[in-house]
C-alpha cells in the first residue's frame, strides 16, 4: 500500500479512533498520542493491509490494544505506597506487621491470573467503576463481578493460610 492509498483509507478514521482512545484513557493528550502510535503501527504493516477486508475494524482493534498497553504501562509505572498511616503511638513491631501484611497481599495479587489481576487492580487500586472496566477490557459487567469475586476469594484463602501459621 502506498502513502496516498494509506491516507485515503485510514485518515478518515482519525476522529473515531481518537474518540475510542479518549473514552478508554480519559486524557486528551494521551489519546492523541495513542492514535498517532496506531497510525505508525498501521503504516508499519502497510504491506499486509491490502489483504484486510475491514480496515476500520482492524484500526479500531489496534487503537484498543494500544490503549490497553498504555494502561498496563501506566499501572506498572504507578507505584502505590503500601505504607499505611499509622499513629505514632503504635509500636514499631505493629507498624512492621502491617507493612508485611500489605506486601504479602500485593504479592498475592501479583500471583493471580492475568485477567483477575488486571480487573482487581483496576477496581481497587485505580478506582475504575465496573462500567469503565467493561469499556476498557471488553469484559461484560457480569463477568467482571465474577472475576472480582474469584480474585477476592483466592486472596482471602491464601491470606488465611498464612494467618493460620
Amino acid at each position: 500500500m502506498d502513502a496516498e492509498t494509506f491516507k485515503k483509507v485510514f485518515l478518515p478514521y482519525h476522529q473515531k479512533l481518537y474518540r475510542i482512545a479518549y473514552r478508554i484513557v480519559q486524557d486528551t493528550a494521551n489519546a492523541e498520542d495513542i492514535v498517532q502510535e496506531t497510525f505508525i503501527k498501521l503504516w508499519n504493516k502497510k504491506d499486509e493491509l491490502e489483504q484486510i477486508e475491514n480496515t476500520e475494524g482492524f484500526a479500531i482493534i489496534i487503537v484498543r490494544n494500544t490503549c490497553l498497553d498504555y494502561l498496563r504501562k501506566a499501572k506498572n509505572d504507578y507505584h502505590t505506597s503500601y505504607d499505611t498511616e499509622i499513629p505514632e503511638s503504635s509500636s514499631l513491631s505493629k507498624q512492621l506487621e502491617i507493612q508485611d501484611d500489605a506486601a504479602y497481599v500485593k504479592d498475592l495479587i501479583n500471583k493471580l491470573p492475568d485477567q483477575q489481576r488486571q480487573v482487581i487492580m483496576m477496581k481497587h487500586w485505580d478506582g475504575y467503576t465496573d462500567e469503565e472496566i467493561e469499556n476498557i477490557t471488553g469484559i461484560s459487567s457480569g463477568n467482571i463481578r465474577v472475576i472480582l469475586s474469584r480474585a477476592r476469594k483466592t486472596i482471602r484463602e491464601q491470606y488465611s493460610k498464612i494467618e493460620q501459621r
